[in-house]
């Protein structure tokens, strides 16, 4: 007697439930709002204190929990670690005004546990006028949120459809939001093949890492293992990161690597045993002065909605190093990264994507994979080891 398996079928849709905690009524109204009207998400709760949000995180039971630093009878960074006692699969999402305090508090956090930061803007007025800092939080809501149905096995809710990001004529990506095929099947959990290319003959010599949300933890774990590297070769990183936080983002590295990390200046020479960091707020490319690559900060408008971008680095550094490029694309939302990754492979470098079970989000490096860009997409505790072998001539 023969016997089929059942099909497996997928668990119902449901929207995420985001509760926000913020000791500004005017912010819990505008984020309460702009959540509400989303078609995949729902606010389960608007409370003023940590304790209120500890006190019932266990009754309101939220998926995503947007959590302000600074608040009366407990903070952010004190309720952070008791509501992950009690959720331990919880999404936090840390709030904070852009100064160097709440920066190096926003990536304690994400030592701690949380899931994300957000910059607000300084004022409760700007906060209702930011086109951008709605638009941030609720996509890192989206994402995150989306991503942790995944690993619970629920389908998430569908979101309304985004706008493609296409080239322009002159093949410069455009601003708007990234939404690749292999980050948008990552998204919908569809599963694609994914094609490696060969590892290239040609040793590199310098490397590029990419990243966005869930990046300053993989960065410090990968950075830790590069210390061989460094010695050698320049690495130029960017980070998704405002102004001030790329700050406190170099100090972290510098300690991980116990190399000197900064964020990088216009014109400096690019040297081996350095770590250049892309300053919040403006894009780093480099390019040849007398021969010697030299840093280039631009003003321009954003790119992908990123200021600083991957893709610019990236496109930048193929004409200076060609082949002799490695350039690893870390956990991250959108795609960005994936045009100057295949910049980079046409000009015989190499590519490595972090793989989606270590990402926080796997979208920028999702897209590279499903773009057929990558020599390798690997767990982050075996990129830095892999990045070492490539430095050493091992293909």
């Amino acid at each position: 007697m023969s016997s089929a398996a059942s099909p497996v079928l997928p668990a119902a849709s449901a929207p995420i439930r985001v509760m926000v905690v913020d000791d500004a009524v005017v912010v819990r109204g505008l984020v309460s709002r702009w959540v509400n009207e989303e078609t995949d998400m729902a606010v389960v709760a608007s409370l003023r204190t940590g304790r209120e949000a500890v006190d019932q995180i266990e009754r309101i039971n939220p998926d995503v929990v947007i959590l302000d630093v600074e608040m009366p009878d407990l903070d952010g960074i004190s309720a952070l670690p008791l509501l992950l006692q009690k959720k331990r699969d919880l999404i936090v999402i840390m709030a904070s005004t852009l100064t160097l305090r709440n920066a190096e508090v926003s990536l304690r956090a994400l030592a701690l546990g949380a899931a994300d930061y957000i910059p607000k803007p300084e004022s409760n007025r700007a906060v209702t006028t930011s086109t951008t800092f709605r638009r941030d939080l609720v996509e890192k809501i989206r994402h995150l949120g989306a991503a942790r149905a995944r690993r619970a096995g629920v389908q998430p809710a569908a979101a309304r459809p985004a706008a493609l990001r296409v080239p322009d004529p002159a093949g410069r990506p455009q601003p708007g939001v990234a939404r690749a095929e292999g980050a948008g099947a990552a998204l919908h959990g569809v599963a694609a093949p994914i094609r490696l290319r060969p590892f290239g003959a040609i040793m590199p010599r310098v490397l590029l890492i990419g990243s966005s949300t869930g990046g300053p933890q993989a960065l410090t774990q990968v950075i830790a293992g590069l210390k061989a590297v460094i010695a050698k070769a320049p690495v130029l990183i960017t980070q998704h990161m405002p102004p001030t936080f790329t700050t406190i983002l170099a100090q972290h590295i510098a300690r991980a690597c116990g190399y000197p990390a900064r964020e990088a200046e216009h014109g400096e020479v690019i040297k081996a045993g350095n770590v250049y960091v892309a300053p919040g707020g403006r894009h780093m490319l480099v390019t040849r002065r007398d021969n010697i690559p030299v840093i280039v900060l631009d003003d321009g408008p954003p790119v992908n909605y990123c200021k600083p971008a991957v893709d610019p680095l990236f496109t930048s550094a193929a004409g200076v190093w060609g082949p002799q490029i490695l350039a690893t694309i870390l956990t991250g939302m959108g795609s960005d990264g994936a045009l100057g990754g295949a910049e980079i492979v046409h000009a015989g470098g190499n590519v490595i994507a972090q793989d989606e079970a270590s990402s926080v989000v796997w979208g920028m490096p999702a897209a590279a994979a499903h773009a057929g860009i990558c020599a390798a997409v690997l767990p982050l505790d075996q990129i830095a080891s892999r990045i070492v072998r490539a430095f050493s001539g091992v293909s």
